[in-house]
């Protein structure tokens, strides 16, 4: 009786949202499909650009500082879709969100199942040129005030700012222009502005820099910096 009690409470704890905390491939490609799924790749920057399922943000595991300070941004009230390269990333990234609160499902094998199914994956383009700090300063300087936003699609941080900045930058369009950096892409450009961080905006009025913040920013604290 005692063997059949505890074999219930592991039965229990291995399942997530819908009884499952992992699924297959195609399973799991069907349910990103789904409005409002959160996907996530707990690999690292240079494993994303070599390779990702399209609209999944990044946050890599192996770094403890970045993987909680993206996580945050995600929303508890969906459900988070997780993998890595094998699975096992993922699976041990899994078990601490759902500590934290977050409905989570992992992809069973990770990405090297999901291409060995057959399923596309999307690529940083390796061709493409970084923007050179003269290029730069000459686009800071075309207004008297430029807010740079250096952000990325992937990270889970920048598009929760996206509906802000984009309000921001419509209802001020006739005092800031908004300069929109890739910051999976300017990785020099990154270094030598000490840019460590994504999101970043810095404001310049004249070419040179007034204000800067890491991070989340209200959109109170943007009308100030303009004021």
């Amino acid at each position: 009786m005692r063997i059949l009690s505890i074999l219930a409470i592991v039965s229990f704890f291995s399942c997530s949202t819908n009884g499952q905390s992992s699924l297959k491939p195609a399973e799991f490609n069907k349910s990103i499909q789904q409005e409002g799924s959160q996907l996530l790749d707990v690999r690292t920057a240079d494993e994303y650009k070599g390779g990702h399922i399209k609209n999944a943000l990044q946050a890599n595991w192996l770094d403890k500082t970045e993987f909680a300070y993206r996580t945050s941004s995600l929303d508890k009230s969906k459900t988070v879709y997780i993998y890595c390269l094998s699975g096992g990333r993922s699976g041990a990234a899994a078990q601490v969100l759902r500590e934290q609160g977050y409905q989570v499902i992992n992809l069973e094998g990770g990405i090297n199942a999901w291409k060995a199914n057959g399923i596309a994956v999307e690529g940083v383009d390796p061709n493409a040129k970084q923007t050179s700090y003269a290029s730069y300063n000459g686009q800071v300087n075309s207004r008297s005030l430029t807010l740079v936003n250096f952000g990325a699609e992937w990270c889970p941080p920048c598009r929760k700012m996206e509906p802000i900045l984009q309000s921001f930058a419509k209802d001020n369009a006739d005092k800031v222009s908004l300069l929109r950096m890739d910051g999976g892409l300017e990785t020099e450009l990154m270094k030598m502005l000490k840019v460590e961080a994504l999101p970043t905006f810095i404001l310049y009025k004249d070419g040179k820099e007034i204000k800067r913040k890491q991070g989340l920013v209200s959109r109170d604290e943007f009308n100030d910096w303009i004021k």
